[in-house]
């Protein structure tokens, strides 16, 4: 990116120093489908290799973080389930703070019930019998679930939770409706709110984070293709925020945006420093 293209508030482009950590998104950022996106393997062993801590975040529960891991490996990126925070992660973390005898409504894929009823929650399909509706990206959304979940708020007080407020999901052939489309049905038909979206931006996503890498948060720059979550969260953390343009953000958005990232590169081929030598932390 050039020095002509440095949005109002940003830098010149790619970071002038390596960070002691990185919060790496995935989709989009590092990958895209089932591709390894252009530098980001040889970006993350470079990194890793000048002794940066990594951690991969992602907001799609379609997934447990154990698959995410595997995937990575399966691309050619070492990872294990430690180094992986999904908004499920979080969503678990919450409700064991603040609602740790709630029965669940989900509106989510079986994937993320099954780790809800791993982590010990009790599941209902009865609105009746709901403390809280979950809700988050679901490919099987449909007018049962909606009914189900206004039955709950609207006639028996349940409250709502969310995973994560991302609009679509970036994907090759051009993206699909994410949590927020799911969300805004439900609360569109009952007049309630979310009580919490627990993914990024959110401080329980930033919570999981910085107990990952044990890190002070100038030492960190979160790395992601999306200035509402990935870079505002950086932001609340007093973190560096990185925007890669490699997912769901243009050149475009981002001088049109209120939030403007710290440094902004084409890829991750250009994340690196110039200058490797240059450790700055």
């Amino acid at each position: 990116m050039s020095a002509a293209a440095t949005p109002p508030g940003g830098s010149n482009g790619r970071p002038d120093r390596i960070f002691a950590g990185y919060v790496f998104d995935l989709d989009g950022t590092v990958y895209l489908g089932d591709a390894l996106l252009p530098g980001a393997g040889q970006a993350i062993a470079e990194l890793r290799g000048a002794g940066a801590r990594i951690v991969f975040v992602t907001n799609k529960p379609l997934e447990p973080g154990d698959a995410y891991a595997a995937k990575l490996v399966r691309l050619g990126v070492p990872a294990s389930r430690a180094d992986v925070v999904t908004s499920v992660d979080s969503l678990v973390g919450y409700l064991r703070r603040e609602h740790p005898a709630a029965t669940l409504l989900c509106v989510t894929e079986t994937s993320t019930r099954d780790e809800l009823v791993e982590a010990g929650f009790a599941v209902t399909t009865d609105p009746a019998q709901t403390a809280v509706v979950v809700v988050s990206f679901d490919r099987t959304f449909d007018y049962a679930k909606l009914n189900a979940a206004y039955r709950a708020v609207k006639h028996h007080g349940a409250t709502i939770v969310a995973t994560n407020p991302d609009p679509y999901c970036p994907t090759p052939d051009g993206g699909l409706p994410d949590c927020a489309a799911m969300l805004a049905a439900i609360e569109a038909c009952t007049g309630a709110r979310a009580e919490a979206i627990v993914g990024k931006p959110s401080v329980h996503m930033a919570r999981a984070l910085e107990e990952r890498l044990g890190l002070t948060a100038a030492a960190v720059a979160v790395v992601g293709d999306r200035l509402l979550t990935d870079v505002a969260m950086a932001h609340s953390l007093g973190m560096a925020g990185v925007l890669v343009l490699t997912g769901a953000t243009t050149l475009a958005d981002v001088r049109a945006g209120d939030v403007a990232p710290d440094f902004v590169i084409d890829g991750l081929g250009e994340l690196l420093p110039p200058d490797p030598t240059l450790a700055g932390r």
